[in-house]
Order: C-alpha cells, then sequence, then structure tokens
C-alpha cells in the first residue's frame, strides 16, 4: 500500500493536486546543473543549451557531488523539488571527460539516463557564428539521419533520440504559424562498422531562411548559428519495460473523440461508410403496371379448374339475348 499524504490546510491540498498527475501535464522544465568537477566546454554547452530551451528551463550555479549511475535520489528529490522532468548534469573526470549526462524521471523517478562526451576540438559556441538568432520560446524543426536511430530494439541510439526529442521539443501544440518555424536542429550519425571506433552524434543548428524564388513558394536555405557539438555516447541506463508501459499510458480524455467510420481522403474530402441492413424486395415499392402483378400460385389455380369443372356438368345453357343471336 502507498502512503497517502492527508492535507492539513488548503494551502497543502492545492500543492499536491499540483503535483497529481493530470489529463493534459504542463510542458517539461529541464534542470541545468554542474556536478563536483566541471570544465569550461561543458559551462559553454550548458550555458548555450539553456539559451535555446528559455524559458522552460531551470538551473542550479552551486557545485553538487552527485553520481546518478551510483546513486540517483538526489536528482530525484531536485526533480520533485522543482517539478522538472529533464535534467542535464554536466560532470568532467579523467576517466570521462567532458561528460554531459540526460536524465528523465517518471514521478519524479528516474526513468532513463545516458551518458554525451562532448568532443572538445569541433566544439562551438552561439556566439562564434556572427548571425540572426531565433526570438525565445519558439519550436524548432528536428530531423534525424541515419538507420542506427530506427533500430527497432531499445539501443544507446534509439535511447539518444528520444532524450533529444524530449529536451528539444518545446511546449505542445496543435497548429503551427510558418512565420514561427525559424530554425532547424539536425541530429545525425554514422553507420558504426566492426573493428572501428564507435561513430559520433553530431548535434547541428541551422537558421532557416526564406527568399524570394519568383514563384509562388519562396527559396528556403539553412544557415549554421551554432552551438556545434559533437559527442560519443557512453554508459546508459534503459528503462524498465513495466515502468516504461506506465508512462506512454494516455489518460482518458486526453485524445480528441473521433467519429467512426469517417476518414479523409488524399484530395482533403471527407469520406464515411454507411451501413445498411439487408433489404426485403417483396416489400419494395414499385410502379403498378399490369404486366408486374404477381400471378396466382399453383393452389389457386387448383381450385379455378374445380370450379370450371363443376360449371361444365351442369348442363345448363345460357340463353342468349336476341340482339346477339346471328340471323339466319
Amino acid at each position: 500500500m502507498l502512503r497517502q499524504v492527508k492535507p492539513k490546510n488548503a494551502r497543502a491540498k492545492r500543492a499536491i493536486d499540483k503535483r497529481a498527475p493530470q489529463t493534459h501535464e504542463n510542458p517539461k522544465t529541464t534542470l541545468f546543473l554542474a556536478g563536483q568537477k566541471t570544465s569550461q566546454i561543458l559551462k559553454l554547452a550548458t550555458a548555450d543549451l539553456r539559451t535555446m530551451k528559455k524559458p522552460l528551463v531551470e538551473s542550479f550555479m552551486k557545485k553538487n557531488d552527485i553520481h546518478p549511475f551510483e546513486d540517483a535520489s538526489s536528482l530525484e528529490f531536485f526533480s520533485l523539488k522543482n517539478d522538472t522532468s529533464l535534467i542535464v548534469l554536466s560532470l568532467h573526470s579523467k576517466k570521462r571527460p567532458h561528460c554531459l549526462t540526460l536524465c528523465r524521471t517518471f514521478d519524479h523517478k528516474m526513468l532513463d539516463m545516458l551518458e554525451l562526451y562532448v568532443n572538445p576540438s569541433t566544439f562551438r559556441t552561439l556566439q562564434q557564428f556572427k548571425n540572426k538568432k531565433p526570438a525565445v520560446g519558439l519550436k524548432p524543426l528536428i530531423s534525424f539521419h541515419g538507420t542506427v536511430f530506427e533500430d527497432p530494439n531499445q539501443t544507446k541510439w534509439t535511447l539518444a533520440k528520444s532524450l533529444l526529442l524530449d529536451l528539444f521539443r518545446g511546449q505542445e501544440a496543435t497548429e503551427v504559424d510558418v512565420e514561427g518555424l525559424q530554425y532547424l536542429i539536425s541530429i545525425s550519425a554514422a553507420e558504426p562498422e566492426e573493428g572501428k571506433p564507435q561513430p559520433e552524434l553530431h548535434i547541428r543548428f541551422y537558421l532557416i531562411k526564406t527568399l524570394r524564388s519568383g514563384q509562388r513558394l519562396p527559396r528556403v536555405e539553412v544557415e549554421e548559428m551554432g552551438p556545434r557539438i559533437d559527442a560519443t555516447l557512453g554508459r546508459e541506463q534503459l528503462p524498465d519495460p513495466d515502468v516504461l508501459k506506465a508512462a506512454l499510458k494516455k489518460p482518458k480524455g486526453a485524445e480528441a473523440k473521433t467519429k467512426k467510420n469517417i476518414d479523409m481522403d488524399i484530395m482533403g474530402d471527407q469520406v464515411g461508410k454507411i451501413h445498411v441492413g439487408k433489404q426485403d424486395f417483396t416489400k419494395l415499392q414499385t410502379r403498378k403496371m399490369k404486366g408486374l402483378k404477381r400471378g396466382r400460385s399453383p393452389a389457386e389455380d387448383a381450385a379455378m379448374a374445380d370450379v370450371n369443372d363443376v360449371s361444365d356438368d351442369s348442363g345448363d345453357e345460357e340463353e342468349v339475348p336476341l340482339s346477339k343471336r346471328s340471323r339466319v
């Protein structure tokens, strides 16, 4: 049995109801914090990621002695205290240099984790690209390039795809204005080969520019705006299947109700299916024509034949009117 905390006053009740599961959850907020030892590369990388994630960001400036793969209780406490579902921990050591740990929680309990070792030689900051930057709070376009992200089984690459999608997706939106699509996030990886080092994960941010083309549709070009991050995948913690099933369960009422047998064709027209019952053609109303009248049944024909036989055996002759007799 799970212990249920009873609120002592109305304020505590509102706080408990706010933390309870909702039909429509609030957007996922990311908590950025540093470990006991960090590096200048990690400071610049996390600063740029916070800039791209605003305003769904919480950050701690104080160093914390946390090792999530050994004990994740401190991260679970921070997640509960600050209502953050995603955590990015920066930690630098000789064994694991320039390490960014992406963590995701469910019900403020650790669900899965993945380490990214940033390559310092190819890293470029947001300010090193002298061009225009997108506005705060816009949703990006995200594209993944590489067959490693399409593996049907759970691997490091599929986990990286899921975590990065949650990290950059932003707020839920049913409609998006075309003018709001100002930047693109491209995430790619090469095909792994036997006998060679593990391929790097390449994260690029591009500014979308629309130019005149002399036609109805504009010409679209992209320009790199930073940051540029190349990283190698490190340790991972895959989610438990039962916990993942509970995390992916959709509450009742979250999805819009759809009418049955109604679909949309490729032309955008609404198409529906109508199911009718079995038709009785004997009761079908038709034109009352003499040739379409129903004939007598065999029993009725036999009864009429008997009546004719009785009339022939009686021997009574019918008088013919004088007017209709033939003249001699």
